[in-house]
């Protein structure tokens, strides 16, 4: 094979100013041949947020769907500057939200046939968290709430695959509809972080204390951190348990009660198990079991050492925010939890000294 011409047009562009110009021309030029089957990326594999179209009652979702039956729907998404639509079947799940938000969070599965050759041929299973009331901040706390994911992400390789959506939503309401413009996070399902991970999840309840010690430490640092208590190791609430890497592991999920997010309904969870008397969300209070002293220094420094990129992390989304208060609130609240750590005493007061035992 030839590979000077190619070579000697890319070094004599290389410093001219037509040289992006150019090769995206010649890009342009490449004849795809008959039978190239072109894969598209997988839904998870970019972090633009998806546009999407959606149409359904809620109040047929909330009332006819539960955990085995779906009702049949449409979903269109685009895919580079083109539309495209598949067939998808939905349910509501969750308890809270389920019950008292407008937006009921939603179950989605998709043939495999369906599914073929789309970016949806990784991922047939679905959850999508929606905001939970109409009007207010409720677009920007679904921002917040991917925050939170994205935080976990810096923090630990073992964690739900995340991506924002941006949903233009058709709401039936009899002969009628009304259409709502919608932020939206889609969340990886549990079996597939299974086979991502070679993971195997573990459904029996175990001791916290059975847990791989760092990994524990770094959820619990987390849940500190963004002023969770909506949780529970020893009953897997919003975590999944799973073996991997010869650990046992919880990975954590549904933050919309997280003092980071502050939403208007969320409540302190859990207040029996808290060795702090907190009353409001957004103050924390650490729900860590105790562990040896090394174990919780050295998890101490990795937070320390991913400042930076947490930090960067949140101003990646910045643009995302409709009010801009919401995003320096929620990158004051962050700081606070610095200023915890980076002092000894207070990381002793607030953290060492509070973990649990029972």
């Amino acid at each position: 094979m030839n590979f000077l011409p190619k070579y000697s047009l890319l070094f004599a562009l290389k410093f001219t100013p037509l040289a992006l110009g150019m090769l995206q021309f010649i890009n342009a030029q490449r004849v795809i041949e008959p039978n190239t089957v072109i894969i598209q990326e997988g839904i998870f594999e970019v972090q633009r947020p998806l546009s999407m179209k959606m149409q359904f009652s809620i109040r047929e979702v909330k009332k006819n769907t539960n955990d085995s039956i779906y009702l049949n729907s449409l979903l269109h998404y685009q895919r580079a500057t083109e539309w495209d639509s598949i067939p998808i079947k939905i349910r509501a799940r969750g308890n809270f939200r389920k019950q008292e938000c407008y937006y009921p969070p939603l179950k989605i599965k998709i043939k495999k046939s369906d599914a073929k050759k789309t970016i949806f041929a990784a991922n047939r299973k679905l959850k999508m968290v929606l905001p939970c009331l109409l009007g207010g901040p409720n677009d920007d706390n679904i921002i917040k709430e991917y925050m939170a994911y994205k935080l976990y992400e810096v923090i630990s390789p073992y964690h739900f695959k995340t991506r924002l959506a941006d949903i233009e939503f058709d709401e039936l309401r009899g002969l009628r509809s009304k259409k709502h413009q919608l932020k939206a996070i889609l969340l990886e399902d549990v079996d597939d972080l299974s086979k991502r991970l070679d993971a195997k999840r573990l459904k029996r309840k175990m001791h916290p204390l059975q847990q791989d010690t760092l990994c524990s430490i770094r959820n619990a640092y987390f849940q500190y951190m963004i002023g969770n208590t909506d949780f529970s190791v020893r009953s897997q609430h919003n975590n999944k348990q799973y073996f991997v890497d010869q650990k046992i592991l919880y990975i954590p999920y549904d933050f919309d009660m997280c003092g980071l997010v502050n939403a208007s309904y969320a409540t302190v969870s859990g207040t029996q198990n808290l060795v702090d008397n907190i009353t409001m969300v957004t103050q924390r209070a650490y729900k860590g079991y105790q562990r040896d002293i090394a174990s919780m220094q050295q998890v101490r420094n990795e937070f320390l050492e991913h400042k930076p990129k947490l930090l960067l992390t949140m101003e990646a989304l910045k643009l995302q925010f409709e009010d801009p208060r919401q995003f320096h609130e929620s990158k004051e609240y962050i700081m606070g939890f610095f200023e915890i750590i980076e002092d000894d005493k207070k990381f002793e007061k607030h953290i060492f000294q509070k973990g649990r035992t029972l």
